[in-house]
């Protein structure tokens, strides 16, 4: 089994849609969803500068109309995908993928989670730090002392701790022996209580589709489990934002369900690197660019 998987916040760079839209018909669809959403995502993934990009209202949304052209890309060239899992906004990709919501329906949802969640973490100055290295429950409990929660749990030696600034700070200050403290550039405490507010409003506007049973095999961020419904998928989506990510589970599910490839949709790169710690010997392609769409053809025909 290959198993597809989406990217989150943090994988965008400048630029990378630019190898996407050089097929016209591939920009008139991103200038489509554009026109659907409200925002630019021609400008923004071609010509904005990384400062741009970093806004959440902008990062989201970005990413998730990537990984959507990524899966068209590969269904044209005849993959099939079987089984698909999205890490944090990811999981809104993979949603579309899955068949659960429409693309249509995909975008408008990561749009208002993106608004709801960048004025969630305009309310208390937040953030979020990488902590690798040390055990699990050793780094879980010094960030709870230190009064930050843990908002992804990335598996192999790497999780995300988030809250206030003051306290990250100390915690690169003084940091549990063994460990490394990587700050990262987001805008606030996501999959942290800090987000309540953001669940608020994403499960009105969640009231508004009508989301259909995945057609495809489908994990969760949740507790690394499967969903068989679409409904479910959704209230999970929701709830997530103020939920830590479990893509350590996530992983586990792969390994357990005798996963043997992985394919990680535009803007490739994190997952496949949490792979290769946290999943040693699962071969695995990261799609960046167009080009890469064949050499991931090539590994779910060989690695089946």
């Amino acid at each position: 089994m290959i198993v597809f998987v989406a990217p989150g916040q943090g994988s965008q760079t400048p630029g990378f849609l630019e190898p996407w839209l050089a097929d016209p018909d591939a920009r008139d669809l991103v200038g489509a969803w554009s026109e659907t959403i409200g925002v630019d995502l021609v400008a923004h993934g071609t010509v904005s500068d990384a400062e741009t990009i970093r806004d959440t209202a902008v990062a989201q949304p970005l990413i998730v109309a990537a990984g959507l052209l990524t899966a068209r890309a590969l269904r044209a060239a005849g993959a099939e995908i079987g089984a698909v899992a999205g890490h944090s906004v990811g999981e809104i990709t993979a949603a579309a993928i899955a068949g659960v919501l429409s693309e249509t329906d995909a975008l408008s949802f990561v749009r208002t989670r993106a608004l709801a969640m960048a004025d969630a973490a305009a309310a208390t100055p937040t953030g979020m730090s990488a902590v690798l290295g040390g055990s699990q429950d050793a780094v879980v409990e010094h960030a709870t002392e230190l009064g930050l929660e843990p908002a992804n749990y990335n598996g192999g030696g790497q999780i995300v701790v988030a809250g206030e600034l003051d306290a990250l700070a100390k915690l690169s200050d003084e940091p549990l022996r063994g460990t490394r403290v990587i700050p990262l550039k987001v805008a606030g405490a996501f999959h942290t209580r800090f987000m309540a507010p953001a669940r608020e409003v994403l499960r009105d506007a969640a009231s508004a589709f009508s989301p259909a049973d995945p057609g495809i095999t489908l994990w969760t961020n949740n507790d690394g489990s499967t969903i068989s419904s679409g409904a479910r998928f959704v209230e999970l989506l929701v709830a997530q934002v103020a939920s830590p990510v479990r893509w350590d589970l996530d992983m586990e599910a792969f390994a357990a369900a005798g996963v043997t490839g992985i394919v990680e949709l535009a803007p490739a790169g994190a997952l496949v690197g949490l792979a290769k710690r946290g999943l040693k010997g699962v071969p695995s392609v990261g799609i960046s660019t167009p080009d890469d769409v064949a050499a991931a053809l090539e590994l779910t025909q060989t690695a089946r």
